[in-house]
């Protein structure tokens, strides 16, 4: 099982652009294979700051949710928008 942590802080103006992106990745990456949960969480204390939280059945399982379209449509949209740092744990 592996968890993935994504944090994300927003370049100035751009945090609603990001967040729509994301909550477009977030509702088709939850039907993936092998995808045990994927939501997103804003800071209730940072208005430019959220967190995508992902946990997979399997580094295979991650692999084929990075070669789908919307992977590759939304996740340069986000970076686009302000940086990401991602930790990788796995169990």
């Amino acid at each position: 099982m592996l968890r993935i942590n994504c944090f994300f802080q927003a370049k100035e103006g751009m945090y609603e652009q990001a967040l729509e992106a994301t909550l477009a990745l977030v509702a088709k990456s939850q039907t993936h294979e092998g995808c045990l949960g994927y939501d997103v969480f804003e800071s209730g204390t940072r208005p430019d700051v959220f967190a995508i939280i992902e946990t997979w059945e399997s580094q295979e399982a991650l692999d084929k949710h990075e070669a789908t379209p919307e992977f590759a449509k939304y996740v340069p949209i986000i970076q686009e928008c302000g940086e990401l740092k991602i930790e990788i744990m796995e169990k």
